[in-house]
């Protein structure tokens, strides 16, 4: 039989050996999980402009479509700018936070936000990034504009735990193929966003320009996601006119 002594000491030793090589190998795995995660948002980026990819592809095709990253902040001044040509401002926008520089957005109406310039079929892209809330936690997405900045080329919609069939439909081709198309200015100019509408065109709100059916059975997240488009587009507002009169 092994002593009470005995016992504490060699669970105490064992304990400190799995700790270290836990921390050893979460070390050891840190740069793949950061590569996964910007592959990921490559991907994320090409997909919204319709760019076919792999995750074995997309950095190659990243590096060859999107000729530009900029940096603009709430008055539309873009502040750094990411190229093969130039590069200014503090930080690549690629590697900016969204999530801290849209916190400082609604706590003081300060922050820098990315933009991405994609080259596609001779027309020039602009890719925006968004973040919102669901029903269960964050959604997330990119919207690409052609360079009328008010056409839609394509969305992609992705979450981290809504509810599958219901609110993580947002994730689905179907659902994301509504998109294209739709205008996110009005008539007169302003602001008309894109609305996830309950019923879709029979629906008597429903603007066939601007909207697309909501998520059925799944309210929360259709409205979050209507919610963090309108919310998002509007930071980008400024940039947007500036671009469009020019």
């Amino acid at each position: 039989m092994f002593s009470n002594r005995y016992i504490f000491i060699f669970s105490t030793i064992m304990v400190v050996v799995v700790a270290v090589l836990l921390a050893l190998a979460a070390t050891a795995l840190k740069p793949f999980q950061d590569q996964n995660v910007r592959v990921e948002k490559m991907q994320y980026i090409l997909n919204s402009a319709h760019i076919e990819n792999t995750t074995k592809d997309a950095e190659t095709l990243y590096n060859q479509h999107v000729f530009a990253e900029y940096l603009v902040n709430p008055k539309g001044e873009i502040t750094g700018m990411y190229s093969k040509d130039e590069k200014t401002g503090s930080a690549r926008p690629f590697d900016v936070d969204f999530k801290v520089q849209l916190k400082q957005y609604n706590e003081n109406k300060s922050g820098e936000f990315p933009v991405y310039l994609c080259a596609k079929d001779a027309d020039t892209l602009y890719v925006f990034p968004m973040l919102g809330k669901g029903l269960w936690g964050p959604i997330w997405g990119y919207i690409a504009l052609k360079s009328d900045l008010n056409t839609v080329e394509g969305a992609v919609f992705d979450h981290k735990g809504e509810t599958p069939g219901l609110g993580a439909e947002i994730a689905t081709p179907i659902f994301q193929s509504q998109f294209p198309g739709k205008t996110i200015f009005d008539k007169n100019d302003s602001l008309a966003s894109i609305v996830l509408v309950k019923g879709g065109k029979s629906n008597g709100l429903y603007r066939p320009e601007h909207d697309v059916d909501a998520i059925s059975g799944g309210t929360i997240t259709s409205n979050g996601t209507s919610k963090m488009i309108k919310d998002c587009l509007s930071i980008y507002l400024p940039f947007i006119s500036k671009l469009k009169k020019n």
